[in-house]
């Protein structure tokens, strides 16, 4: 500590008078203390005078826990900050100023107490120790107890009393035999000695290291080294016999001639390889006339069946499936069936939801075109078009309230009636067709589309079509499904994945940007695909099948380009019926809450909602 062993000495004698028990030496070399005790601990003790008792509280109050500003954390979490923990308040704490190996080394010299203080890191403060504490220090280094009046050594005490214990078990000597070498033990001794001399008995020669070693590799890659021979795995073992194969087997076991004739019928794979006899006893029994063939199968499984030991990894099953989030952060979606639009005779094989989501249009194979009020699944108009509807779709303008539908090999459109005066007179207006000349200037070619007005509804209708004369386009990319045949297709609202539909069952996810290969591809349904949809709004996909099922997707796709979509499998809706094997034959989503549509060969159209 810098200071002198004199120094220590008129310190301790001037100012810590009770301390004239022991003396502290200051090993300058070394730099440490040493405590040096003049006597015992209790012999010291007791030439002191008695100081009086202190009385012990058992209140809590009276106890003081340690100041931690830092909380269950490392120190080194503070080594290059500032401060050091915070107060009650939630100030920062500062660090003291750390004085230099100078600053240190004056102060030890001036302060006659110095040696006494030491550093507590935690708090960022100097403690000075007391009498007490130095005393159970210097016990410490010494080896003995922290406290005098504690004896490491105590008397025994005996705590079982009985007669006799002053002497041994018994009083009986010891026999002769112990004292003398075993006679038998002696021959025995004699004849393995005689063995070994004239080689009866030889020991196993320590095996000799080969001198070979490889110039240029390590001996420890080699495969050699690692495989000291086949391991052996053993045999399987053959069944047990059972009750069959008893000379004096039960009734039951018994066949009858007619289930025996029945066996020849049968291919030798499916006939039985023992047919149960009953024998009076067992001298009776003749020999079994296949055990040789059976012999020697045996020995051709053992000696051509191939035997290898697997390892197992112990992993976790549900450690591999991959972490997907819960149900309830991914909501709303559609879970139950809301309401039912019933009233077409035949399979609804399309349907349709306006752009603002009021109305739906459905048609279906009995002729008709419904126009449904979404809220009130009431029906607001009929049109019994005379042919099967295979397809219809509204105009995507909220404006245009016009219907567009497949009727057998025609195109159809029609004004659907709905909306505000303003709005079906304009519908009115774009339906409107002028009648076209009879000659044309550039001569008597037929046209390619001719459009005329139906004679029962308002609207008009393609009745001829040959040559759909589309601008030139460029092959940008082909996407390569590996699926039977598609059925239905649906694109992203950001235009950069593809959903796809097939009558095998499956749905592939196509990310455009990453793959021409499927991204993901799902095996839900069991039978055909009909229809594959994306919601506008929402990240969700549905599919519909003919198994009657529709099952409702969380796809959700990330701006960022290093992230893949996330694909959650939410519901199955179940509800429809099968109707000459054909189940659900289309599904949409209403353009702006998260409910689906579904319609079925049920002849029933359905909405599902959270």
């Amino acid at each position: 500590m810098g200071r002198s062993d004199g120094d220590h000495g008129s310190d301790l004698s001037a100012d810590d008078s009770p301390w004239s028990e022991g003396s502290w030496s200051d090993d300058d070399d070394e730099g440490s203390l040493s405590f040096e005790d003049s006597g015992e601990g209790s012999d010291a003790e007791s030439d002191e005078p008695d100081a009086p008792a202190v009385e012990e509280s058992d209140s809590s109050e009276d106890e003081v826990a340690p100041r931690n500003t830092i909380g269950d954390v490392p120190l080194e979490w503070y080594k290059n900050e500032e401060h050091i923990g915070y107060d009650i308040t939630g100030s920062k704490i500062k660090k003291r100023d750390r004085e230099g190996r100078i600053e240190a080394y004056l102060r030890n010299a001036d302060d006659a107490k110095n040696w006494r203080k030491i550093y507590d890191e935690y708090n960022d403060e100097e403690v000075q120790i007391t009498k007490e504490e130095a005393k159970i220090i210097s016990r410490l280094l010494k080896g003995k107890t922290p406290h005098t009046n504690v004896d490491p050594y105590p008397d025994y005490v005996d705590w079982f009393e009985y007669d006799g214990k002053g002497h041994p078990l018994s009083s009986a000597p010891e026999p002769k035999r112990r004292f003398v070498p075993s006679k038998w033990e002696q021959k025995k001794v004699v004849k393995l000695v005689r063995a070994i001399r004239k080689g009866w008995i030889k020991f196993d020669k320590p095996k000799e290291k080969p001198n070979f070693y490889l110039l240029w590799g390590d001996e420890t890659d080699t495969a050699d080294n690692k495989r000291q021979g086949l391991s052996f795995i053993p045999a399987p073992k053959p069944n047990l016999p059972g009750h069959e194969e008893s000379y004096n087997p039960s009734v039951e076991y018994i066949p009858t001639q007619e289930e025996i004739d029945s066996y020849q019928l049968m291919y030798e794979e499916d006939r039985p390889k023992f047919i149960p006899r009953k024998f009076d006893c067992l001298r009776s029994v003749p020999a079994y006339e296949k055990a040789l063939r059976e012999g020697f199968d045996r020995c051709l499984d053992l000696y051509l069946c191939p035997r290898t030991r697997k390892k197992r990894i112990n992993i976790d099953p549900e450690s591999l499936k991959p972490k997907l989030p819960s149900k309830k952060d991914l909501r709303p979606y559609p879970r139950t069936c809301y309401l039912e639009f019933k009233g077409h005779n035949g399979p609804v094989k399309s349907l349709s939801v306006e752009a603002t989501g009021q109305w739906i249009a459905s048609g279906s194979s009995d002729g008709t075109i419904r126009v449904w009020e979404v809220e009130t699944g009431r029906c607001i108009k009929v049109w019994n078009v005379g042919g099967v509807v295979h397809r219809i779709a509204w105009n995507p303008s909220p404006d245009r309230h016009i219907l567009a539908a497949v009727v057998d090999h025609d195109l159809l459109l029609l004004n659907a009636e709905v909306g505000d005066e303003d709005a079906q007179m304009k519908t009115k207006g774009l339906l409107q067709i002028e009648e076209l000349a009879q000659k044309e200037d550039n001569g008597d070619k037929k046209p390619a589309v001719k459009w005329v007005k139906h004679e029962k509804f308002d609207g008009i209708m393609l009745i001829h079509h040959k040559v759909y004369d589309l601008q030139k386009a460029q092959l940008v990319k082909k996407l390569e499904s590996g699926v039977r045949e598609i059925s239905s297709i649906s694109i992203h609202p950001c235009g950069d994945n593809v959903i796809v539909g097939s009558k095998d069952g499956k749905l592939c996810w196509f990310d455009t940007d990453l793959s021409t290969r499927p991204y993901k591809t799902l095996k839900n349904h069991s039978k055909d695909i009909t229809n594959v949809t994306f919601h506008r709004k929402y990240p969700l996909f549905a599919s519909s099948s003919e198994d009657c099922t529709a099952y409702v997707f969380h796809g959700m796709v990330y701006s960022d380009l290093n992230q893949n979509p996330l694909i959650v499998p939410l519901e199955i809706l179940r509800g429809h019926s099968s109707s000459d094997g054909r189940g659900v034959l289309d599904c949409k989503f209403h353009p702006r809450q998260p409910w689906l549509f579904t319609a079925g060969a049920d002849s029933v159209v359905r909405l599902y909602c959270d």
